[in-house]
């Protein structure tokens, strides 16, 4: 037999079937995914930032802000308002508005140094507090003697 012809034996045997996509990978093997699927190309987006995010503007790192004296300049401010415009209770209202003025520029000063965050709070506390000392009780006077006047 040595020497013998290729084709001597039989016709050859016919070429293994084709595979289709997602088939077996071959004897043993996992089948392998069909084209289109599996890990994308494109690079991932980069991890988050590890640790804590960076303080607001204003705040000191490591101290709690005290925003208390705003807050009751703003509530003294509003209350004092609203009894200065009452014609019994004006002087509750004076005496309410001077402690809003006094809370509210010590919150302010306090945000103003970036022991508290409550800035506009402190403003309006201030404001309120003018408003209820000054303004409203020089207007309920000028009523009042405008209204003696005409009797």
């Amino acid at each position: 037999m040595s020497g013998a012809n290729p084709g001597e034996f039989g016709p050859p045997p016919p070429p293994p079937p084709q595979q289709p996509p997602g088939g077996t990978g071959g004897y043993g093997q996992p089948p392998s995914p069909p084209p289109g699927y599996g890990y994308p190309s494109a690079a991932y987006p980069p991890a988050p930032p590890v640790g804590y995010p960076p303080a607001p503007a204003g705040y000191v790192i490591g101290v709690q802000p005290s925003n208390g004296l705003g807050t009751t300049g703003l509530v003294l401010g509003i209350i004092g308002v609203v009894c200065s415009l009452t014609f019994f209770l004006w002087f509750f209202g004076v005496i309410l508005g001077i402690l809003a003025i006094i809370f509210g520029a010590i919150g302010r000063g306090k945000a103003n140094r970036g022991e508290a965050t409550n800035k506009g709070a402190a403003t309006a506390g201030l404001v309120c507090g003018i408003v209820a000392t000054v303004i409203l009780p020089v207007l309920g006077f000028l009523v009042f003697a405008s209204f003696m006047s005409a009797v």
